[in-house]
């Protein structure tokens, strides 16, 4: 693991968005894998700002988002699609038929794991993920769990993991269930980018670095990934010891 700390979010963005343009311009049909909520907003801001600013091109890169929840209309204001629409597709020259989610209102839930899965592998994989991490160190929506899973699958939300997100549900209430890659799918990325900020992740935090390997711990599967980055803000870095 690469273990970059800075001071604000604002700088994280900078840097982890650079690694996401470098890796654009130097190989523009790229696949990268993408995550929602606030910690990457700054990342995706600043994604934004480099294409504005001419001498790259999204028209090839194809995404593949983490999770979605399940019975939430696509369309939906609290939908990951509509988010990262919102937060970074919108401001891209990227093809809608480039952009792939999880369909979180599907009828058979196996079936449509298995196509997402398939077509990532199609792809030829993901070359960079990002990631966060929840305050009970799940990624994607790999919550603590007995074992390791692998291909997507349909999850059922913990009591802490819809604490932390109902704040965005102010009309209807938070979904229960969502679909959501599985680990050893997200552990197939060529790179992964973790992005960690605020005191309330610093468990989390020095748990995945410093902590066993452990499905109780899921981030913590990242210790046997050959390539992480993983940037912290001083308040995530709080709990590390070294």
């Amino acid at each position: 693991m690469k273990i970059i700390i800075l001071k604000t979010a604002e700088e994280i963005g900078v840097e982890a968005a650079k690694i996401f343009t470098d890796e654009v311009k130097n190989n523009p049909s790229c696949v990268l894998g993408l995550a929602t909520g606030a910690t990457p907003i700054p990342t995706y801001k600043n994604i934004q700002k480099t294409f504005n600013e001419g001498g790259i091109t999204f028209k090839d890169v194809k995404t593949y988002n983490l999770d979605e929840y399940c019975d939430l209309p696509k369309a939906d204001k609290n939908s990951y699609y509509t988010f990262m629409h919102e937060q970074l597709f919108n401001g891209l020259d990227i093809l809608e038929e480039n952009v792939h989610f999880l369909d979180g209102n599907t009828t058979d839930c196996e079936a449509e794991c298995k196509r997402y899965d398939d077509e990532i592998n199609n792809a030829g994989g993901i070359d960079i993920q990002l990631l966060g991490i929840g305050n009970n160190a799940h990624i994607g929506f790999n919550e603590p769990a007995d074992e390791f899973t692998t291909g997507s699958f349909k999850v059922k939300l913990t009591d802490s993991t819809i604490e932390a997100n109902k704040i965005y549900f102010d009309e209807n209430p938070m979904p229960r269930y969502a679909l959501t890659m599985g680990i050893k799918q997200i552990m197939s990325a060529k790179k992964v980018v973790l992005i960690a900020t605020g005191p309330k992740k610093a468990e989390a935090v020095r748990n995945m670095i410093e902590g066993p390997v452990t499905a109780q711990v899921p981030a913590s599967i990242l210790q046997e990934h050959n390539d992480v980055v993983i940037f912290l803000d001083e308040d995530a870095a709080s709990l590390l010891k070294k």
